[in-house]
């Protein structure tokens, strides 16, 4: 039996980067010894072990076999013949293919570290054509890796067209396209996963109403303000659909709500890209806002009841509308703030109740808001 350190742990330390993760990788174990070891079992599909001390994961050295199309079409074949550079040549990209040794020895059959100095992102075998969720993986570790100066090399780039045109990404689940996508939103440079999915031709099966220029330029100015500031994953979903409420097919004014929802997106992620595609529009109409609209955006947005995710929209809509529009969002937070004065207690207390109490909160809140906005 062999134990190996493997993955982004390895490639990590070569880059300098904090390690958060450790896997390993056994060989020549069978479950049974792994088990008498004090091991616990923990894979469903192959078999992985937690660690009895550290808990950290430990897994048979194994190959795959495609028998199938998508993510879930593989045969795994897992005994203590499989060798370690067979359970490497299976992976991704050659930095990712890399192991080291319990007495520090890297082994490195497929040049990992070479493209770690070129700064090159390889795919390590053919047989990365038989996954498509590798499209995604490879564009998010180009979002994470782009400060370190790193660029898919030209055959992968290739092989991920080859497979974008042959309809691989059409078989993917949406749940697990969100979970990239959704770790890629977070990356140090989230718009580069996007413009690789869009240059080997993926976005078109993923957010298609993205692919155009029209929409594209925007989007990415969109999410790389969100990131600048920091912005929670909903915020910078709905920055990236921002564009998708402007397009010709959204005669409907949902087409951002839609997408989220084809995606799997949660439920915070949709709501945030359908107030984005309501209310990011009335906003950039070119009209002044008028009171009895700013009551009513108030009230589609729910910011009574949402002030939280009303301030997060706020600060989204500082990154979607264009600069003619810029201090829109300001006039709709200085509209709450007045409005936000109203107390309905006092208005029980005055005898209202039922639909006259809604009715009188609603005329003292345009009345606050009439007095606060400018030129009213």
């Amino acid at each position: 039996m062999e134990i190996y350190l493997v993955g982004g742990a390895v490639r990590d330390e070569l880059l300098g980067l904090p390690v958060k993760d450790r896997d390993w990788v056994v060989t020549g174990a069978t479950p049974d010894e792994m088990l008498k070891q004090g091991y616990k079992q923990v894979g469903a599909d192959f078999p992985v072990f937690l660690h009895p001390s550290t808990h950290e994961e430990y897994a048979l050295a194994r190959t795959e076999r495609k028998n199938g199309q998508g993510y879930h079409g593989f045969t795994v074949y897992s005994t203590p013949d499989v060798t370690l550079e067979d359970d490497l040549k299976r992976r991704d990209l050659t930095i990712n293919a890399m192991a080291k040794a319990t007495d520090g020895t890297l082994v490195d059959p497929f040049r990992g570290q070479q493209d770690i100095e070129s700064r090159t992102l390889r795919h390590v075998s053919d047989a990365f054509s038989e996954d498509p969720l590798r499209i995604l993986r490879t564009a998010r570790f180009a979002a994470r890796l782009q400060p370190e100066g790193f660029r898919v090399s030209e055959q992968t780039m290739a092989l991920m067209t080859a497979m974008a045109e042959a309809g691989e990404v059409d078989h993917l689940v949406p749940e697990r396209v969100w979970q990239e996508i959704q770790r890629a939103l977070n990356e140090n440079d989230p718009g580069t996963f996007f413009t690789v999915l869009r240059d080997c031709g993926a976005l078109r099966s993923l957010i298609p109403e993205l692919t155009p220029d029209s929409a594209f330029e925007p989007a990415m100015a969109a999410l790389r303000c969100a990131h600048s500031h920091n912005m929670e994953t909903e915020a910078r979903f709905a920055a990236l659909l921002s564009p998708l409420a402007h397009s010709d097919e959204d005669t409907a004014g949902n087409l951002p709500e839609k997408r989220a929802k084809k995606l799997k997106a949660p439920n915070d992620c949709i709501a945030m890209a359908r107030l984005i595609a309501v209310i990011g529009p009335a906003l950039n109409s070119g009209q002044p806002i008028s009171p009895d609209d700013a009551l009513a955006l108030l009230n589609a947005a729910d910011a009574w009841r949402r002030p939280e995710r009303f301030a997060t929209l706020l600060a989204t809509l500082d990154c979607v509308l264009p600069a003619e529009s810029a201090g829109k969002a300001d006039e709709l937070k200085q509209a709450l703030d007045a409005a936000n004065a109203v107390s309905p207690q006092s208005l029980m207390a005055e005898g209202f109740s039922g639909k006259a109490l809604g009715e009188a909160i609603h005329r003292e809140r345009l009345r606050l808001i009439q007095g606060a906005l400018p030129g009213k």
